[in-house]
């Protein structure tokens, strides 16, 4: 537009006047004029819109800089956050580096206690068998001696019996007292001696008999106890309690032994009190299942119950109370031998509790 109103201007400027009539001129000059001055303001119409446009290009030149300059930061940003990934992912290949050589050393570690437990157990499976071998040697030896004990052994005691019984019975016409007397020892002695080569046979058998661990009634068998015990004498009054409904996991046979002598000692440690009272049961608690047998006999003191279980350890002296020594030794290996144990409390005259556990039994 601004090239337009120029030529106008010029074309206008240029025109000749002299072929015109003076009214036709002012006429003409008139119209020039305004013609020009239109065109002026065209020009100015046009300078102005170009000075607009020339702000706005220079405005978006300004911003055109100011988006390059933020990119620019952002890129050098950019950098700064990519270097620092950089030199953060050093470090986690170093540390990755660190952990794999930690887990190479435990790897080697853990190898060489492999082999040594590889070793171990080849030099203990050798000393299990070795130990198997004298245990088997052992238990030989120990068959031979019980055959010994029992029959070599046997048969002198028996004819020491039997010939001093025949001298009482043939010569006692001409023996005199104290002859007899004699001859009454020797005879005690021997069936004493016999007494004590059961209870070491009964011992003996109780660590190599083949155990039949299976679901047993303690009750019944306790009950059948009682009822020899009291057959057997009849003339004492014994109240004998025994708890219905006792069952344990054990060897029948095993436990069978185990209640005939802690029956059997509480019917002999009352046998002095004219109304005794012997009690079979259990007590429950969180730890499990604890059997009992009670009585209110003798008693003991707490202060030797540690030589209770001893073999041939004894309490009272056998003119109060007759006895080898063998019966609790030979209890306690058979708990021990079902993985349980087995303890007494008392005291003098207030009676004995034998308690004994046994594995795999709960309530």
């Amino acid at each position: 537009m601004l090239t337009n109103a120029l030529q106008t201007v010029r074309r206008m400027t240029c025109t000749p006047m002299c072929a015109l009539t003076p009214e036709d001129g002012s006429r003409a000059a008139g119209q020039d004029a305004q013609q020009v001055q239109s065109a002026l303001l065209n020009i100015l119409d046009d300078l102005t819109a170009q000075q607009s446009s020339n702000r706005n290009v220079h405005c978006a030149v300004l911003n055109i800089l100011e988006d390059s300059e933020a990119d620019k930061q952002n890129l050098q940003a950019t950098q700064r956050a990519v270097l620092n990934i950089l030199e953060d992912f050093d470090l986690e290949k170093s540390k990755v580096a660190s952990i794999n050589r930690e887990l190479q050393t435990e790897a080697q570690e853990r190898q060489r206690a492999q082999e040594e437990i590889q070793q171990l157990n080849l030099r203990l499976e050798q000393r299990v068998t070795e130990r198997t071998a004298e245990l088997v040697a052992s238990n030989h030896e120990l068959e031979a001696f019980s055959y010994s004990v029992s029959h070599d052994l046997r048969a002198p005691l028996r004819a020491i019996d039997g010939f001093s019984q025949a001298l009482l019975e043939d010569c006692s016409e001409g023996l005199p007292d104290e002859g007899k007397n004699d001859l009454q020892r020797i005879r005690a002695a021997s069936q004493k001696m016999d007494r004590l080569i059961d209870g070491i046979l009964v011992l003996s058998r109780t660590t190599r008999v083949e155990m039949r661990i299976a679901p047993v009634s303690l009750t019944n068998i306790a009950r059948d106890i009682a009822s020899e015990l009291q057959k057997a004498n009849p003339q004492r009054q014994v109240e004998i309690v025994i708890q219905p409904d006792l069952s344990v996991i054990a060897d029948s046979i095993l436990l069978h032994a185990v209640m005939q002598n802690l029956l059997g000692n509480a019917w002999k440690f009352t046998s002095k009190h004219t109304h005794a009272r012997i009690e079979v049961g259990k007590n429950e608690s969180e730890q499990g299942v604890t059997f009992f047998v009670r009585d209110d006999g003798a008693g003991f003191d707490m202060a030797y119950a540690a030589k209770l279980f001893g073999a041939f350890q004894r309490l009272h002296t056998p003119a109060e109370f007759e006895g080898t020594g063998i019966g609790l030794a030979t209890v306690q290996r058979i708990i021990r031998r079902h993985g349980g144990r087995i303890w007494a409390e008392g005291a003098v005259e207030a009676g004995a509790t034998f308690y004994f556990t046994l594995p795999g039994n709960t309530r």
